[in-house]
């Protein structure tokens, strides 16, 4: 296995996207890039000063641009020292050194050598290495937990959206439907530069990011899709007041045999494929109206499965987005515990 700078992740290994080499290469590189449980990898540039520590039962050798620390045992705890250099201070020092602002120069030896670490003596530090190591196990957990909840919901909504799992109490023809039939759909008028930090109303443009502006054009309910960049990859839903750009499709105004989020969700499983086949190719991708009104799903005849199935995805969402603040507060901690612990402000005695 070789250790490249996309395997360090917020001083951990992350070994999903592995690297294998040759066995003579292995061994080529074994004599001098061979690291050893506990000790430390850092990137030396593209970009620098990412951290991780080796940990116990992973083998393995150094990529290029990548340097090798060995902490001396006697005088500093291993993981102590890697949230050192993760620290705010010390990756400010590393910047400065390198170059203000630069995120992809080289980070040199005798730069890595000159650091300037703040170390209590050793229990303290390995207290302080305790501390944030079980904040790391509760990020890691929360991590796991919202993947897992995000395949449950993601295999729901392949199982209730093709009707091949009913709800309870349900049972229902299904028949196809037509978006162009059973909505009203058309882009908005508004510009990028009409977008107000900290805005009132929500604003669609073409990204994931929902931005912000101080007026609205519509209320109700309404589907937004962007008609260039990620084709068929962006939908968002709202139901309330709101401003769409000219390059985002809003769809609203939906019959009575259908249910606005059972759409939206029928949307995000099956549009993708449709508006990909059907995009219409010049410089940058783009759809056209006609695309989204031959798009075709399935639905149940009866409108109340059609608000079922939608609490249920609904109810799925909520409790994923609460993991999701959950673990964003979380990590806000475990980054106040670091500003405090490793600069002496708070002593853990």
């Amino acid at each position: 296995m070789v250790f490249r700078n996309q395997n360090i992740r917020e001083g951990h290994l992350d070994l999903r996207e592995a690297s294998y080499t040759t066995e003579s290469e292995y061994l080529r590189r074994i004599t001098r890039a061979m690291p050893s449980p506990g000790d430390i990898i850092i990137t030396r540039e593209a970009p620098f000063g990412e951290v991780a520590i080796i940990p116990a039962g992973v083998r393995g050798c150094l990529g290029q641009r990548m340097v090798l620390l060995r902490p001396n045992a006697a005088k500093v705890d291993a993981h102590y020292m890697t949230y050192a250099l993760l620290s705010h201070d010390v990756q400010r020092e590393m910047v400065a050194q390198v170059g203000a602002g630069s995120t992809v120069g080289n980070l040199r030896i005798p730069v890595l050598k000159a650091l300037r670490i703040r170390c209590p003596e050793l229990p303290e530090q390995r207290r302080i290495a305790s501390a944030l190591c079980d904040a790391d196990a509760l990020i890691a957990g929360l991590e796991k937990l919202i993947a897992k909840k995000r395949d449950v919901k993601q295999a729901a909504m392949q199982e209730l959206l093709t009707g091949r799992t009913r709800l309870t109490g349900f049972g229902g023809k299904w028949e196809t439907k037509r978006l162009g039939d059973i909505s009203h759909i058309k882009t908005g008028s508004r510009n990028n530069q009409d977008k107000v930090d900290d805005g009132e109303y929500p604003f669609f443009v073409r990204s994931a990011t929902v931005e912000r502006i101080n007026s609205y054009s519509f209320e109700g309910e309404a589907i937004l899709v962007p008609g260039e960049g990620g084709i068929g990859s962006i939908l968002h839903y709202i139901d309330g007041r709101f401003d769409v750009h000219q390059r985002v499709y809003k769809i609203s105004r939906f019959t009575e045999d259908v249910y606005g989020k059972f759409v939206y969700y029928s949307m995000i499983v099956h549009f993708g494929p449709h508006a990909t086949q059907n995009s219409v190719k010049a410089a940058v991708d783009s759809l056209r109206l006609p695309t989204f009104k031959s798009f075709a799903f399935q639905a149940p005849e009866d409108v109340e499965e059609q608000k079922a199935i939608a609490t249920v995805l609904s109810d799925m969402e909520a409790e994923i987005a609460a993991l999701e603040m959950r673990l964003s507060k979380t990590r806000d901690l475990r980054q106040g515990m670091m500003q405090e612990l490793l600069t002496g402000r708070t002593r853990l005695i």
